[in-house]
């Protein structure tokens, strides 16, 4: 945390650096915090999107294929087996953006964290992640991105195991 401290804080400016010192500064920490945490939240929308196009894309597929139903066996095995590549490549895409956005939130909370130090309080970082039991318990709070990581995963597994039941029947 506190290499991202002696990142985060310009060491230039100054509670002192301003006419009103303190109360500005105060006021100056204060809006960079909301803008983060205003960041943090748009992050988490964009991500609740992507899963939503994607998990509507893979929807639409499966009942595409449960429309088409036995006629998949006439089709050629390249024909399958390229589907199922893109198919795969797909849920791939979606799970790396699902990281990416998991780990881009992680380090604006942690960012948000160390704004708190500046703060009276430490509403994220401390208390309501405290109050979650640190995601550890499952029953208490299961951290959404948990769960949303597997649901690609599913997916492709569910992809493969159809097209050997299609090729092997």
């Amino acid at each position: 945390m506190s290499n991202i401290g002696d990142r985060l804080w310009n060491s230039g400016v100054t509670a002192s650096s301003y006419s009103d010192a303190t109360e500005k500064y105060q006021a100056a920490v204060l809006e960079q915090y909301k803008l983060c945490v205003e960041m943090a939240d748009r992050i988490s929308a964009r991500r609740s999107l992507t899963n939503t196009f994607f998990l509507s894309l893979n929807s639409a597929v499966v009942a595409l294929l449960g429309a088409v139903g036995g006629r998949l066996g006439s089709l050629p095995v390249l024909t399958l087996t390229a589907g199922l590549i893109i198919l795969l490549g797909q849920c791939a895409a979606w799970y790396v953006i699902v990281r990416s956005y998991r780990q881009l939130n992680s380090a604006k909370f942690q960012v948000i964290s160390v704004f708190e130090e500046r703060l009276p309080a430490f509403a994220y970082s401390r208390a309501e992640w405290v109050a979650l039991g640190e995601g550890r318990d499952w029953r208490r709070y299961l951290p959404l991105t948990h769960v949303e990581q597997w649901v690609p995963l599913l997916f492709a597994v569910a992809y493969v195991l159809g097209l050997l039941a299609v090729t092997l029947s």
